[in-house]
C-alpha cells in the first residue's frame, strides 16, 4: 500500500514537472526549481531505501524535468 500510495504522489509530480517543461513559456522561480530537486532528491532517497522502486524511477523522471528547467531559468536570469 506504501508503494502504490507513492507511486500516485511521484506520478503527480512527475506529470506537473512534464507539464512545465512542455510549457515553454513557463520559466521558475529559482527557489522553485531548488526546492523540487531536494524534495525529488529526498523522495528518490527514501524509496530505495524502502526498497519502492516504481516511486523510485517516477522521482527520477521528475529530477531530470527539473534540471531542464534549471537550465530555462538559469538562461532566462541571464538573457
Amino acid at each position: 500500500m506504501v508503494s502504490l500510495l507513492l507511486s500516485v504522489s511521484f506520478c503527480c509530480g512527475l506529470v506537473i514537472a512534464v507539464a512545465h517543461v512542455l510549457n515553454r513559456a513557463f520559466v521558475a522561480p529559482v527557489y522553485d526549481v531548488v526546492l523540487n530537486l531536494t524534495a525529488f532528491g529526498a523522495a528518490v532517497g527514501a524509496s530505495a531505501l524502502l526498497d519502492h522502486w516504481v516511486p523510485a524511477l517516477l522521482s527520477t523522471g521528475a529530477i531530470g524535468c527539473w534540471i531542464v528547467l534549471a537550465r530555462r531559468t538559469l538562461l532566462a536570469r541571464a538573457g
